[in-house]
């Protein structure tokens, strides 16, 4: 009995989730001079500082319209760099 209900429950959440994920505005098709993978790979090095800064002013941390996956590509190289740098420096051992 216990395993039906369950089977239930998670199916609801199942269905809510499409539901809502279905509604999702779709964004719009690439500009021509749009932000690519340079413009990504700097925006994901300062990313850090730009969530600072939109906590206080109008600033985005993720530029729009941009060119789609290159884009993509490049902020996820750059966050990651910057971060495998705080987290190297967090190891080194002062010896």
């Amino acid at each position: 009995m216990k395993s039906s209900s369950s089977i239930v429950v998670f199916l609801s959440i199942l269905l809510m989730t499409f539901l809502l994920f279905g509604c999702a505005h779709q964004p719009l098709p690439a500009t021509p001079g749009a932000p690519g993978f340079l413009l990504g790979l700097l925006h994901g090095f300062i990313a850090p500082v730009t969530f600072i800064a939109s906590l206080f002013t109008d600033y985005r941390i993720y530029q729009f319209p941009n060119t789609g996956l290159w884009y993509d590509f490049g902020f996820m190289i750059g966050i990651s760099g910057f971060s495998g740098g705080i987290f190297k420096a967090s190891r080194i051992n002062n010896n």
